[in-house]
């Protein structure tokens, strides 16, 4: 007989979650099952909701930070067992086959599946995921303070590899939520000084940033003390690419770490010359996972979340969309 569980439920983009009785999942081959503990609240569940994101599966349950215990397994499943700790990312699937993956760029894949937006997440009491995209939990986190870590974290890793910067340089982070509170911790431990940018006005973020050990903290309209070796775009601003850019020094990297972006507005060149150049961040392999979540524990990194419970993911979205907190938003399920 097959049980049901409950899961929060996006029906259309715009849609407001609904709490629905759905049909607990089965595993398929090489997929684990996993009893949900801890879901994050990501930044891009609000771009799937809001339909900035297209083509995402329909019924969906929304959710790609996911800390869990396996449950079961499905057949040809060698790398977990029952009883396993495990955590599950945006990159549900590659095809391990294209030109993409072939040459090491996974993130790039041509027919890649993510978790929580073209199969289902977290916001559920149970989930399934292919085995070889399921990842041991760290030690030395609950599960709340993992959760953040397999999105904010793993991205913001991604992005601060491409920022390239050695111990003395400046980097600028625009948009100080989740996965900025988290490389900033990183950037201190390499002896890379930070400077953090938040919403105008927006005192909270600031002081948290500098409690945090960020060398400055201003509004994103703000010029830092000194100019930026490097800027990491967290925000979905587009506006913020020239002013990173007019914060920068000779040679910088602007680092997009966000899936989706306003329009860029057009900007002179000369603030583009002397080799600055503008990089853009897609998705995550599995190697960055393995990376942070070995380099997690040993800094270690902090996470600042706010719990909700599963039935008020809605709340949780609508808090995030509108900066009521700083950190991380989690869903205890």
């Amino acid at each position: 007989m097959k049980r049901s569980m409950r899961a929060m439920v996006l029906t259309a983009p715009g849609a407001t979650l609904e709490e629905r009785k759905v049909l607990r999942p089965e595993p398929g081959t090489g997929q684990v099952r996993i009893k949900v503990s801890a879901c994050g609240v990501c930044r891009t569940d609000l771009h799937v909701r809001d339909g900035d994101l297209e083509n995402a599966k329909l019924p969906l349950i929304l959710g790609h930070e996911i800390v869990g215990t396996v449950d079961a397994l499905g057949a040809d499943v060698s790398l977990h067992k029952p009883g396993d700790r495990v955590c599950v990312p945006w990159l549900g699937s590659t095809c391990n086959n294209c030109f993409y993956c072939l040459s090491n760029r996974e993130n790039l894949c041509e027919h890649p599946l993510f978790t929580g937006y073209t199969v289902d997440g977290g916001f559920a009491e149970y989930t399934v995921a292919d085995q070889n995209y399921v990842f041991k939990a760290p030690e030395g986190y609950s599960d709340v303070e993992l959760a953040p870590l397999l999105c904010a974290g793993l991205i913001g890793w991604r992005s601060f590899k491409f920022a390239d910067l050695k111990a003395g340089q400046n980097l600028g982070i625009y948009g100080f939520g989740a996965a900025a509170h988290i490389i900033t911790q990183v950037a201190l431990y390499k002896q890379i000084k930070v400077f953090a940018f938040t919403r105008p006005g927006d005192l909270a973020a600031r002081e948290f940033a500098l409690g945090l050990g960020a060398a400055f903290a201003g509004g994103s309209d703000e010029e830092p003390p000194e100019k930026l070796d490097a800027a990491i775009i967290f925000a979905p601003v587009g506006d913020l690419v020239v002013q990173a850019l007019k914060c920068s020094r000779r040679g910088a990297v602007i680092v997009c770490g966000g899936i989706h972006m306003s329009d860029i507005p057009a900007f002179p060149y000369h603030l583009l010359w002397n080799e600055r150049r503008i990089q853009s961040v897609a998705n995550l392999t599995r190697e960055d996972a393995e990376e942070f979540l070995a380099l997690a524990p040993v800094i270690p990194v902090k996470t600042s979340t706010i719990e909700y419970p599963l039935i008020r993911a809605a709340e949780a979205l609508d808090d995030l969309s509108h900066g009521r907190f700083s950190g991380a938003a989690v869903l205890l399920i």
